[in-house]
């Protein structure tokens, strides 16, 4: 998936394909001026508050509690970015909206788009980590409750995007009991694969103070004893020797060095039993820059400057399970999330 300059129109399609277009201007004042309104309209409540029913810009207003001209103008940024509809005075929600930014929708990433003011901060600081190579460290930055708790909520909103599509997709073996899901906090991957296998159970194993801020977002799924936390740390601790039928981690091999993944990877192997799996769900880096979309390429970089490592190629994580001792099988790339994959090993039954 690619982001970049769409002409309305022909004569703009042909300004674009020309270069005649200033590209640059629209990929960066344009575009970041547009996340910000989108972002401001969930943090003020505007499309909770226009709901399933047109409403004027003074009608939403006062919902709001902000001042109705400038309201009125962040209204109509909207409708020119296809997030909502106008006519007749009155503003609408279009698909999109609805989907994904109200709050009382089951797809809703409005918390993720809330934490995303906690992550301006931080890319504001890409030219100290081009200038240190020192990355800045997201995790570290998530100083007192607010932010963890903002943090939390946004990773929960980001999982029930795939969430369903990983549980339907994962190669677990049949009759499988035991799931340790690495670095789950909020828990909502391993409710959704224990929904589908009624015998499975999970144990969370995550930083202390990352339960602390997700325990109360586990506990409104009503798995209770089957969906647990653990307190640890995927890097030292011990995860035992042919216990869990599957290990999952999803979003976490890019906050950590070859080196980490590669020794976490073998103490995982071990602690499979026969025939189960590891069931690394990351964004994948493209094998060359060529190869790149849009996304994936930002996100290596994001993910560079905020963690340790940043994204990796699907051969090196396939690596990793080999030399864990696991057979390695078809990376199953998700279709609900762009540039994202299940990259499978599995411990051999003999």
């Amino acid at each position: 998936m690619r982001l970049g300059v769409i002409g309305e129109n022909l004569v703009e399609r042909i300004l674009a394909r020309t270069n005649l277009a200033p590209a640059p201007l629209i990929e960066t004042q344009i575009a970041f001026s547009m996340a910000r309104a989108i972002m401001a309209g969930v943090k003020v409540g505007l499309y909770d508050a226009i709901g399933s029913h047109a409403k004027t810009a003074a009608e939403v207003a006062a919902t709001c509690k902000t001042a109705p001209e400038a309201t009125a103008k962040l209204l109509d940024t909207l409708v020119g970015c296809r997030y909502l509809t106008y006519r007749d005075g009155r503003y609408r929600l279009t698909e999109k909206s609805r989907k994904w930014l109200v709050t009382t929708s089951p797809h809703s990433i409005a918390d993720k788009l809330l934490f995303q003011y906690d992550e301006w901060d931080v890319v504001a600081k890409y030219e100290e980590y081009l200038t240190t190579g020192e990355p800045l460290e997201l995790h570290g930055t998530l100083e007192g409750g607010a932010i963890w708790d903002r943090y939390q909520r946004g990773m929960r909103a980001v999982a029930g995007i795939s969430a369903d599509e990983v549980a339907a997709r994962m190669p677990v073996s049949a009759g499988a009991t035991d799931m340790l899901d690495i670095g789950g906090s909020h828990g909502y991957f391993s409710v959704c694969v224990c929904c589908r296998r009624a015998a499975l159970r999970s144990t969370i194993l995550d930083l202390p103070e990352a339960i602390e801020h997700a325990a109360a977002i586990l506990a409104r799924e009503g798995m209770g004893e089957r969906v647990r936390h653990r307190a640890g740390n995927a890097l030292t601790d011990d995860l035992g020797s042919e216990t869990w039928d599957v290990v999952f981690l999803s979003q976490l091999v890019h906050h950590f060095t070859d080196e980490q993944n590669r020794e976490l990877m073998k103490r995982i192997g071990r602690s499979l039993k026969p025939d189960g799996v590891c069931v690394l769900l990351d964004v994948i880096r493209p094998s060359t820059p060529e190869a790149a979309g849009g996304v994936g390429a930002v996100l290596d970089l994001y993910f560079a400057a905020t963690s340790r490592s940043g994204t990796w190629p699907i051969a090196t994580m396939q690596a990793w399970h080999r030399d864990a001792g696991l057979s390695v099988e078809a990376p199953i790339p998700l279709r609900t999330l762009p540039n994202a994959a299940m990259v499978v090993g599995r411990r051999p039954r003999a």
